[in-house]
């Protein structure tokens, strides 16, 4: 190693060492014991100080009744997963806050009121219980789909329970398949078998809280005793088995998830060995029928050729493992598109594109080299995507289409076929007067970044108009515009006292996925400066617009847009007039030993290594706020019941600023998990207590 490098390190490794020590010596560390009495306590006082700031207005409780009114509204589309001869949907609504799980037949489902078996109510389970749970989900095993798996969550958490319930007798089974609560899962391999995944004990969990290991078990047997079909490493992030039940195609497969960008895909033979699918890790990879799917996250050459990251590729699964490795490719990005998704039918393929973040529906025969054309019907300035609504028996599809403005529609539609509009949201509010536009800010770097602005027609551009922006910004998830009704009803249609109607933009910023792997990978890591310096670009082009000034301009996000709050707070709090931080990560020096924190390192990198916390100090929130600096209002939100996101972050943020005598508000939500909100009731409580605060300090 050469002098100068290893002066570096040495100088790294002390900056670590101090700032390790500084945290063990934070005073705010007691607020990590998510459940103590000390934390609840505060958390009480807390709570108590933001309700009375912001719930006693008229308008507040206008804004959370009209919430209220939306989400619990009989007439919300009730999508259904299609199996065997039903339709089943999950609902919730006022007489069911927690929700019932129900189905319907085909020519039910298309009246305009259908006819619903409730087969689970979730509100007379917890009665009978004297239980919190929340929905997670069911699994029901083919052919006649008489045994269910039932998921079920403590107040919204990660973690949950799975039961065996059956569909004829209306009942759990006393002595089915349980799961105990934990992050994990469980699912069919055949009546008498299931794929497990769970805590097993010392050692059966990864260092980020998930599933370590994949066992086999089968019925009769203890839970203890399952067979292991494949055991991971502690720093891997997650390890999974599933079961193809594709007919004429049943076969198992186990994923092992290194991290979020690396993965690992094996095919498990009927004497449980394991093949691996020689595709490159960083690759997204699956099989459907015939079908090998591999979606590039980085260059690739094979055979002499390369194919360009968010590459699509396909090839015969049974070739590819035979050892024949030719790929087609059926999409290659430029600099203006990406692949949203793709969705098989029995005999189609249908690639759902982003061209500058709107969608185009595009349908792909196999049996004609893979012919290319639009698919039929789909509403025109319309963001859609679709669903297939039974890949095994025909080339049937679920279509929606929505908009910022334009209500969503769901339609039944065939490959080849004319839509049939089935189901309508009502117009939740009024958008006779508000137009959407596309914009692109210039970024720091040059980079040219599009966001969508949603306003009324007549806006005055001298700068005072009230203005949210939301951002994201991670994990290669893209924001694509779509009928916000909560947003239409409580902030477009407000006015101010002069007038005024609200403003909302949404920033499509690096870290995300609307270009694609590029577009992500720019932000990652020591790049996540960039994301920022993306969404203060569009704040500032908001500004030079005449859309809002600093005063008049708020802006709201979660998780990692929690993060991305966060950091709008400490690196530019000049820019705005209020912000929201939602369930965030602000800690990040901490945050990969709190709860789920560590499957996040490939994103964020590992604060315990003195290269990486270089960096990541710098995007630290809790580490850049500076008492002697002036930041505008802030209303800090989260849930004691988020295991994904530890509360701590913003409790500790919160405490941070309020010793320093900083405008904040804080509220934690006892339910609700990584959500913010378990029911319909504290989804619209807590969002109300988001748009009151924003309007209170922007509409001046």
């Amino acid at each position: 190693i050469n002098p100068m490098k290893k002066l570096t390190l040495a100088l790294l490794t002390l900056i670590h060492t101090s700032t390790a020590m500084t945290a063990t010596q934070d005073p705010n560390l007691w607020l990590e014991d998510i459940d103590s009495e000390k934390s609840l306590t505060w958390v009480r006082a807390q709570n108590a100080t933001s309700e009375k700031a912001l719930t006693q207005s008229p308008a507040f409780k206008t804004i959370e009744a009209d919430l209220l009114a939306i989400l619990d509204s009989d007439d919300k589309i009730p999508y259904v997963v299609k199996r065997g001869d039903y339709y089943y949907n999950y609902w919730q609504d006022k007489d069911h806050p927690r929700g019932i799980w129900r189905r319907t037949t085909w020519d039910e489902y298309q009246k305009a009121e259908p006819k619903w078996d409730i087969l689970i109510d979730l509100d007379a389970l917890n009665k009978s219980e004297n239980a919190t749970w929340v929905w997670h989900g069911a699994d029901c095993l083919r052919p006649d789909y008489r045994h269910c798996l039932i998921s079920l969550s403590r107040g919204g958490a990660d973690a949950d329970e799975t039961r065996e319930y059956d569909l004829e007798t209306r009942e759990f089974i006393k002595d089915g398949f349980y799961r105990p609560e934990a992050k994990g899962s469980m699912g069919w391999i055949d009546k008498d078998h299931v794929f497990v995944q769970t805590d097993f004990g010392a050692g059966s969990m990864t260092a980020s809280g998930y599933p370590r290991e994949a066992r086999l078990w089968q019925r009769g047997t203890p839970l203890a005793d399952a067979k292991t079909v494949y055991r991971g490493e502690e720093n891997d992030m997650l390890i999974t088995a599933a079961h193809d039940d594709t007919p004429g195609y049943h076969r198992d497969f186990v994923s092992r998830v290194i991290d979020f960008y690396h993965n690992e895909l094996y095919e498990r033979a009927p004497d449980g060995t394991l093949h691996k699918i020689d595709v490159p890790d960083t690759a997204d990879k699956g099989v459907y029928r015939d079908w090998l799917n591999i979606t590039l996250r980085e260059d690739w050459t094979l055979n002499g050729k390369t194919y360009p990251s968010g590459s699509y590729l396909v090839a015969n699964y049974a070739d590819w493992q035979a050892g024949k490795r030719e790929p087609t490719a059926l999409f290659t990005p430029d600099a203006h598109t990406s692949l949203a998704g793709i969705t098989w039918t029995k005999n189609y393929l249908i690639l759902n594109k982003l061209e500058d973040v709107k969608t185009r529906l595009v349908v792909l025969d196999p049996a004609k080299n893979w012919a290319e054309k639009p698919l039929e019907g789909v509403p025109a300035n319309s963001t859609a995507s679709v669903a297939a609504v039974d890949p095994d028996e025909n080339d049937d599809l679920w279509l929606t289409a929505n908009d910022y403005t334009l209500p969503t529609t769901l339609y039944h539609t065939r490959v080849g076929g004319t839509p049939t509009a089935l189901k309508s949201l009502p117009a939740f509010y009024d958008a006779s007067d508000i137009t959407v536009a596309q914009h692109f800010a210039k970024s720091d770097d040059g980079t040219e970044i599009p966001y969508f602005l949603v306003h009324h027609k007549n806006i005055t551009l001298d700068g005072k108009n009230p203005t949210l922006l939301y951002g994201y910004g991670g994990f290669e998830i893209s924001l694509t515009p779509g009928y916000a009704a909560g947003v239409g009803k409580a902030w477009l249609n407000r006015r101010t006292q002069d007038g005024r109607g609200g403003v909302y933009v949404v920033a499509n910023i690096r870290g995300g996925g609307e270009y694609g792997p590029r577009w992500h990978q720019a932000a990652l890591k020591e790049y996540r400066h960039k994301a920022y310096e993306d969404f203060a670009a569009v704040a500032r082009d908001l500004t030079k617009r005449g859309i809002a000034d600093p005063a008049h301009l708020g802006i709201q996000g979660g998780s990692n847009g929690g993060l991305l709050m966060g950091n709008m707070l400490t690196k530019y709090p000049e820019l705005f007039g209020a912000i929201v931080i939602q369930v965030p990560l602000l800690d990040m020096q901490r945050y990969n030993k709190l709860l789920a924190g560590a499957s996040w390192m490939a994103e964020y990198g590992d604060p315990d290594n003195p290269a990486e916390w270089a960096y990541l100090e710098k995007y630290s929130p809790y580490h850049q706020f500076d008492a002697a600096k002036t930041y505008p209002p802030v209303l800090f939100t989260t849930s004691t019941r988020d295991d994904r996101v530890h509360p701590g972050h913003a409790r500790k943020m919160m405490a941070k600023m309020q010793a320093a005598g900083k405008n904040a508000l804080y509220y934690e939500n006892i339910e609700g998990g990584h959500g913010g909100a378990a029911d319909n009731k504290q989804r619209a409580y807590m969002s109300a207590l988001a748009y009151t605060f924003l309007w209170e300090q922007l509409a001046k």
